[in-house]
Parts: C-alpha cells; structure tokens; sequence
C-alpha cells in the first residue's frame, strides 16, 4: 500500500510531468514544420480535411505532386510553394509550438495552463478527424485481405496516438481549473 500513497502523493507532479511531454512533442514537432519534408508529409491531412484544406490555393491537386519524404523534386515543391504548402506549415508550426508554451506555463499559471491544456485538447481533435477525412490513415486496397478500417497505415497509426495528447491536455486543463477554484477561495 506504499507504493499506491506515493503514487497518490505525487499526482501533482504527474500533471507537470504531462505538461512537460506535451511541451517537447509540440515544439519538436511545431520546429519540424519548417522543414521541407515535415510540410510535405502533412499535405493530405490538410488537403482533405474540410477544417483546413481552405489554406491550400489547389488542394485537390496534391496527389499529383506528393514527395517522398527526403525527396528533391523541384517541380513538385514549385508546386507546393504556389499551393501555400511551405506558408501554411510554418504558420501551423508556429501555432503549435505557442499551445506548447501555454501548456507548459501552466506549471507556474494555472490560468495559462487552462487555455494550453483547451488548445491541445482542440488541436488533437483536429488531428483525429483527419482519421474520418484523409484516405492515406488506412491500408489501401492492394489486393490484401488486410485494408480500410480498421487497418490503420504509417499516418493513421501516428493519428490515432491523438487521442493521447487530447487526454492529456484535457487532464493538464482540468487541473488548472481545479487549481483556479482553490486560489479564488
């Protein structure tokens, strides 16, 4: 019964523990978006997704110029400069890395981390609808007995674990909240 009092003791630690994760996976993965690959491998979430595909100048048309990732194809990333491709993923970068800050300053700014922890709760469920949206989350039809739901592919596989990240900015939120009712007595 020890081991679960300790566990019980260090709850609050916990949270921050959770804000710190969220703090490194969105500014490793918000600083990535800068990057030519990173812009590219999200092409089709955001393309097919009805809540951001309005970013791209021709949306429909990426299918025609995907790269591989670490792939140089020069008329495909003129392409995706005229498509607003690079633009948006920068500013999508950036949005990220700022709702990792917010989430982590909750550690010392309970209202902060109240709005960090909503954001990355929001963010996540973004991210998941692209499991509904984006054709590229299952296994295509390629003549295995294995394809659609509910086999996930690379990019649905690395959807999914959204679920976790909305959980936890739920959880960093809710603990916030629960620290500004305490202070306002």
């Amino acid at each position: 019964m020890k081991i679960v009092s300790i566990l019980s003791e260090l709850q609050s630690q916990f949270f921050n523990l959770m804000r710190i994760a969220i703090f490194i996976v969105m500014v490793w993965i918000g600083g990535l978006k800068a990057f030519q690959y990173e812009a590219d491998g999200i092409v089709p979430f955001v393309a097919n997704s009805p809540l951001m595909s309005f970013f791209y100048n021709n949306p429909s048309e990426y299918k025609d110029h995907k790269n591989k990732e670490g792939e140089v194809v020069d008329e495909n990333i003129k392409w995706h400069i005229e498509n607003g491709t690079y633009l948006f993923s920068y500013a999508l970068g950036g949005v990220i890395i700022i709702i990792g800050l917010l989430t982590l300053f909750g550690i010392f700014n309970a209202q902060i981390g109240i709005i960090g922890g909503v954001l990355t709760a929001c963010m996540a469920l973004v991210t998941l609808t692209f499991l509904i949206t984006t054709p590229e989350t299952w296994v295509p039809d390629l003549g295995s007995a294995t394809h659609g739901f509910p086999y996930l592919s690379g990019a649905g596989r690395l959807v999914i674990k959204d679920i976790i990240m909305m959980a936890g900015g739920l959880l960093c939120a809710s603990d916030c909240a629960k620290r500004i009712i305490i202070q306002s007595k």
